[in-house]
Order: structure tokens, then sequence, then C-alpha cells
């Protein structure tokens, strides 16, 4: 198939059609939730997604655009798995993607499971998790850390940030297609990690809940981390909740050198990530 191929394509230039009012529709979490899906933006991040296993359910391509030769190959994945493949102008693509000098190509993937029974804690020596976290610059970067130290995923405790927002989805660099998400009410999330059934039985091993903090904490550094262990990291401007940290196996805290008081929380889950695993890794 050469790119452009019309016999795949289906050229929409309309602003009021129903397609692409859907797609600008997913901008908005409401409208993500209401339908199930998400978009992402970009060849690279597409072809990271095809790499995992995922292909997205339409293709939005814009038209008079060079495009690479790789866009024919997922153009021809797309359409063999029974999705569909859309040309449209650069403007309405503008619209779509919410940016003046969009990419010229985006896709539309349908949600994936993100409840605690659809994860096994003891998969994965670690694990980060994320509190309350609002940025979703800042939670896509915590998806790309996870990627890059082998977590098994991210879990999203209380009202965070939505993982499918284009921000998250472009700030992970494709890792929204490698880390597992889950996300969890904080009670439920502790019986899941202390392995306590409805009865309040405990039929599994615990893991290790640790967090950055500066009540009753030792050096990050030499810490005694234990597998799984899973790093919890709060809110951005107020932090973790005090019953939170409490709840905790152990607390960690890391020098501030200079004048600030604390780290980014992104960057304090990198930090400590990389930690934990040098720790185990001996």
């Amino acid at each position: 198939m050469k790119v452009g191929d019309s016999s795949v394509r289906r050229r929409i230039v309309a602003f009021s059609n129903p397609t692409i009012r859907l797609l600008r529709g997913l901008r908005d979490k409401r409208q993500r939730q209401r339908e199930g899906r998400f978009l992402v933006e970009g060849l690279r991040l597409i072809e990271d997604a095809r790499a995992g296993g995922r292909l997205p359910e339409m293709l939005v391509v814009a038209q008079n655009r060079a495009h690479p030769p790789l866009l024919a190959e997922i153009e021809a994945a797309v359409a063999a798995a029974g999705g569909e493949v859309i040309e449209t102008s650069a403007e309405i693509l503008a619209k779509i993607a919410g940016k003046d000098n969009p990419q010229a190509v985006c896709g539309v993937y349908a949600q994936w499971e993100t409840g605690l029974a659809a994860l096994d804690p003891g998969s994965a020596r670690l694990w980060l998790v994320a509190q309350a976290m609002r940025d979703p610059g800042n939670l896509g970067t915590i998806l790309r850390t996870g990627d890059a130290v082998g977590a098994g995923g991210l879990i999203l405790i209380d009202d965070c940030a939505d993982p499918f927002s284009a921000e998250a989805v472009r700030a992970s660099m494709g890792a929204i297609f490698s880390q597992r998400v889950a996300r969890a009410r904080w009670p439920d999330f502790l019986g899941w990690l202390r392995g306590q059934d409805s009865q309040g039985r405990q039929p599994r091993k615990s893991g290790q809940l640790v967090a950055a903090s500066l009540r009753d904490a030792v050096p990050y550094r030499g810490a005694p981390y234990a597998s799984p262990c899973f790093i919890l990291v709060g809110n951005e401007s107020r932090g973790l909740p005090v019953a939170y940290e409490a709840a905790c196996d152990l607390r960690v805290t890391m020098p501030m050198r200079g004048r600030a008081d604390s780290l980014n929380a992104a960057i304090a889950a990198a930090v400590l990530a990389y930690e934990v695993v040098a720790s185990f890794d001996g």
C-alpha cells in the first residue's frame, strides 16, 4: 500500500462532521470517560503504542503533508484490524489536537481497565503510587520514569489528573502504553496492598509502602527497601495527608542542599525509584 492510498482513507473536510465533533470532544475529560476513548498525537507515540500491541481504532491524517513510509505500515495495520483511517485538513486537525501547529497524524484509542483487580503486586519489584496529583505533566513524567526503571505500573489514588489526557500522554513519551495504570480510593488501595480480603484476612504477603517524608524518616540512601516496593508521592502543593504517611512502612528523607525545601513530585519519585532499584540490584 502506498502512503495516502485513497482506498484506505476516508476524507472529511467539514468542521461540522459528527466524527470531527467527536474527536474534538476527546480533549474534554468527561467526554473521554463517556466514550471510553482518548487521543494520541504524533507518529512516534502511535508507533510506540503499536510496539506495545495497541492499534488505534481510528487514525486521522492531515492531507497535503509529507508522510514517512512508517505511516503506510500503520495505516495498513489499522485497516486490517477493522479500524478507520480518516484524511482531513490541517486546520481541522489543529482543532482536534487543540494546537496551532499539530503533528500530521493522531490516533484514537480505547481506554483500558484501571481497577486494582487487574494488577498482581508480586509481578514487579517496584510500583509507583501518586495521591491527588493534579498536574497531567507530572503524571505523565512519572509514567515515563516507571518505564525507565522497569516498574510494574502507576496507581492513582483519590482524585488525580486523567492519565488519558493529551498532556499526560504526551509527557509519558509512550509509557502510557507500557505501564499498567490503576485508579482507586485510599481505603481500597490500602486493603489491596495489605493483601486483605473482604473479611479482613491477609492471604498473601503485603507490599512495602514507602514515602518521602520529614516525619520519623531515615535517609533515603541505604534505607531498608523491600520488594515489592510501592513508592508513594503526594499532591504537588499539599504533599501527603498525615494519615497516609502514618500508614507507610518506611518514610525516607532526601537532603535539600539549597534554599528549596522540597523537590517537584515527579522528580522526587524518579530519584527515589532509582535508589530503590539500585538497592535491589546490589
